[in-house]
């Protein structure tokens, strides 16, 4: 005799389909996470610079800087933009400085990998941190590797982070916040892994400007 299904078993295949499809999609970023671990645990500094650009949700270019980064892991980076857009993010492990020359003012806010100045500070933390704040899902495009990361928590400043791997060299970072602003981050002149002199990750406050201290969020 053949069988009919009926909605209710209908129901019961369709409910086990999304069940399995619920368990690949979380080997799959189980995968991806421990991928992008692998890339991340042997970079201890980097330095490059940076072609920044800020695109509207329809791509439209809204601005557009350079500048130079140094990273060091754990925790220490400095982000230096060239004028006419000038500022500079100094982390030195436990606090992170924010200057902007035109304003005359520095902000200070303790080290947590939930500040995002510049997505760059998340990775001078630790990739297992990155890895339990993040879904992680990778993909190959024209040979890199890409990694999109999607916040757990929603009290982040950005829905969405791409980083990008030529091998097992860090070249793009982008960003994409909750109106669907986007960030693009290109790097060149990479160096990885070379020394860094620590007092690149000092920060003097110069006289005169103001200083707002922060509690982190």
């Amino acid at each position: 005799m053949r069988h009919i299904k009926t909605p209710r078993s209908f129901s019961f295949a369709l409910a086990a389909s999304a069940l399995g499809f619920i368990a690949a999609s979380q080997a799959w970023a189980s995968e991806a996470a421990e991928r992008l671990t692998e890339r991340l645990d042997p970079l201890e500094t980097y330095e490059a610079r940076f072609d920044q650009q800020i695109l509207d949700s329809s791509g439209e270019r809204l601005q557009q800087a350079e500048g130079e980064m140094w990273l060091s892991r754990p925790g220490m980076l400095r982000w230096e933009v060239d004028a006419p857009y000038s500022q500079t993010v100094v982390s030195d492990g436990d606090e992170v400085y924010l200057y902007d020359p035109d304003l005359e003012q520095v902000t200070v806010q303790n080290l947590d990998h939930r500040v995002t100045y510049t997505p760059a500070l998340l990775l001078s933390g630790r990739a297992g941190a990155l890895t339990e704040s993040f879904d992680v899902f990778y993909e190959q495009d024209n040979g890199d590797d890409v990694f999109t990361l999607m916040p757990v928590s929603p009290d982040t400043l950005f829905e969405e982070l791409s980083i990008t791997f030529d091998g097992d060299t860090l070249t793009e970072l982008w960003m994409t916040d909750s109106t669907g602003q986007r960030t693009a981050i290109r790097f060149s002149g990479i160096s990885q892994n070379a020394p860094i002199d620590e007092a690149r990750f000092r920060f003097d406050i110069p006289d005169g400007v103001d200083v707002i201290r922060e509690q982190a969020p």
